[in-house]
């Protein structure tokens, strides 16, 4: 397919996919992010921001993860979608970033669910749809950000299309046309940053079920542009215009290697990059750093997530909301330093008012690393000086969770139980056992009823 568009070839890598052709670590990775999602659900079923959604919805059929109450299959979609992102605790990728399996899991599991999908077809469209998303996340490095766009809500709903298309069997034409389709239900701009306020968290949601609709639209015979991605007027031109798409790196050995094998499962609740400064922190710490006597704070950091975590700097130094603490660096920093711990409870109103975090928020300054490998690899980087003029410093060269430190099934599931008990589910056991049962189901909608929970 020499004279193919993007959208072509990929839609004839997805129509001729089958489970054969899922690496068994792909296979590992799929299932393990099915488990992360539905215990990010759980944690966040009784926030304000999911009963916000909530309000909005439809009845219907679909489950809502951890909710007694059903909904039409989009709004399934866009609540569970929000509540896996909700705390930004979900699965990201480096080389990005993006947020895969908060798009895609929801997405599948609605679709699965309104037409009775087989387990191995829920499979096979997760990975897909997974895989998808990353690739797309290597095109254009740092861009989409700058661009003022969040790459998982933008992308996500090319990558939730492809997802459906791949998972209900759709053919070649209708997967290219879903694709087309996907282009125009693109959105999500990051202005969130500027007060904390609550729409990246619907992002995620909304990739997935927009990108489910524009599949089951291709598959009924709508038209959507054939160079939808790779076209004069297309998706990276709209979204990411200060670059040139790097296609080769994104098809790269497609159908042969699965690059979302090495995606990161997050140890904290917050911004990506945020966490190996938090990891540095807790690591001086645990040194015997007198906290009480630091008087300077100063880290290496990469340019392209200054306007996101960083500015402005008084700001993210004193987080108007506990969702915007997420996106502070200085923050971050603070809480390893003074807690040693950055877990749910950490981010929330009483957190971004105590004071002996905020001295130490005010303190931290930042400093640009022009040999920075971000997005490549997200590291972390913490000096500090104490009152007496002793200096301590702390480098981290990757992000704990992902491929150079990955975090073991045994955690991933660890994980999951914490998450339910935050949400004050008592049947966390059984939901996790549960979630091993769909991808084996003849009938994968009898399954997925289980994660309702109540």
């Amino acid at each position: 397919m020499t004279d193919a568009t993007i959208s072509e070839r990929l839609a004839n890598w997805g129509a001729g996919l089958s489970l054969s052709d899922v690496s068994t670590a792909m296979v590992e990775t799929t299932e393990a992010i099915l488990v992360d999602v539905v215990g990010l659900c759980l944690a966040a079923r009784r926030s304000g921001y999911v009963a916000a959604v909530i309000a909005s919805a439809e009845a219907g059929n679909h489950v809502a993860i951890g909710h007694a109450r059903r909904f039409s299959a989009a709004d399934a979609a866009l609540i569970n979608g929000t509540a896996a992102h909700g705390e930004d605790f979900d699965d990201t990728f480096e080389g990005g970033p993006v947020h895969s399996g908060a798009v895609i899991v929801p997405a599948i599991l609605a679709i699965a669910e309104r037409e009775k999908l087989a387990g191995g077809q829920v499979l096979l469209g997760m990975a897909a749809g997974i895989e998808l998303m990353c690739r797309l996340g290597l095109a254009a490095p740092k861009a989409i950000h700058r661009a003022g766009f969040h790459p998982t809500a933008v992308l996500g709903s090319l990558a939730s299309a492809f997802a459906v298309g791949v998972a209900t069997g759709t053919n070649e034409a209708g997967l290219r046309n879903a694709l087309g389709i996907a282009g125009s239900t693109a959105s999500g701009i990051i202005e969130y940053l500027g007060d904390g306020s609550w729409t990246k968290r619907m992002h995620a949601g909304w990739a997935a079920q927009s990108g489910m609709r524009a599949a089951l639209m291709g598959r009924g015979g709508f038209l959507g542009p054939r160079a939808v991605i790779d076209g004069k007027h297309g998706f990276f031109k709209a979204f990411a215009p200060s670059i040139d798409p790097l296609y080769d790196k994104m098809m790269d050995k497609l159908g042969e290697r699965w690059v979302a094998e090495t995606i990161t499962f997050k140890p904290y609740p917050c911004g990506t990059m945020v966490q190996p400064y938090i990891d540095c922190a807790i690591k001086l710490r645990s040194q015997g750093v007198p906290i009480e006597n630091i008087v300077k704070i100063h880290c290496l950091t990469s340019d392209g997530y200054v306007h996101r975590l960083w500015e402005p700097l008084d700001l993210k130094r004193n987080p108007p909301t506990d969702y915007a603490a997420k996106f502070s660096l200085p923050f971050g920093v603070a809480l390893g330093l003074e807690r040693g711990r950055a877990g749910l409870e950490d981010f929330s109103e009483q957190a971004i008012l105590d004071e002996a975090l905020l001295r130490l928020s005010r303190l931290v300054t930042y400093e640009i690393d022009p040999e920075d490998p971000y997005p490549a690899r997200f590291t972390g980087h913490v000096r500090v000086e104490t009152e007496d003029g002793a200096v301590f410093e702390a480098r981290q060269d990757h992000i704990r969770g992902g491929a150079e430190a990955p975090l073991s099934r045994a955690e991933i599931d660890a994980k999951f139980l914490a998450n339910a008990r935050y949400g004050g589910v008592e049947e966390g056991e059984a939901i996790l056992a549960g979630c091993a049962g769909i991808f084996k189901a003849t009938d994968s909608a009898t399954a997925i009823a289980k994660l309702a929970g109540v």
